[in-house]
């Protein structure tokens, strides 16, 4: 009799409950309209809401739109991107990213590389000459073959 109570505790603690469990977050709004969420509750200061946030299990029911689509919203043919930040490699990116990565790849040079662009491509040169300005890296296969590299005095590869 001893083993029926405890398989049926075992069952009941595996089984999973039906009941919806929702949290509760507080929205918080400053005087600025500056907007928190927290569990913890707001600041005397700021104005609170309390805010119902259920997440429901996948597969639990209805699906629940992540976002409500409008008519008649779509961005004009004439709308134009603008880059706010661009990240700079020094050298005018003449350069794209995947010229750059494909380049790297084939052990390729292409006017406007960097330095390390260089050396991740055909790596460490074996040597190193400067003359006006100008700085210089020299590598040779073991064929007895051997490749310049010229750089600008921002340390881009100049155009041939």
């Amino acid at each position: 009799m001893r083993g029926l109570p405890y398989a049926a505790l075992c069952a009941a603690l595996l089984y999973p409950s039906h009941a919806p469990f929702a949290a509760g977050v507080f929205r918080c709004e400053d005087g600025n309209g500056h907007i928190t969420f927290t569990r913890h509750g707001c600041p005397s200061e700021q104005q609170a809401q309390l805010q119902s946030a259920h997440n429901p299990t996948p597969g639990s029911g209805k699906a629940v739109p992540l976002a409500k689509p409008t008519s008649g919203t779509r961005p004009s043919a004439a709308a134009q991107v603008v880059v706010v930040g661009q990240q700079d490699d020094g050298c005018g990116n003449r350069v794209t990213g995947n010229e750059r990565r494909q380049a790297i790849i084939r052990q390729e040079i292409r006017s406007g590389m960097t330095r390390a662009d260089v050396e991740s491509s055909l790596g460490k040169p074996d040597k190193i000459t400067r003359r006006n300005g100008e700085q210089r890296y020299h590598y040779r296969d073991q064929r007895g073959n051997s490749q310049q590299v010229s750089f600008d005095e921002a340390g881009c590869v100049k155009g041939k």
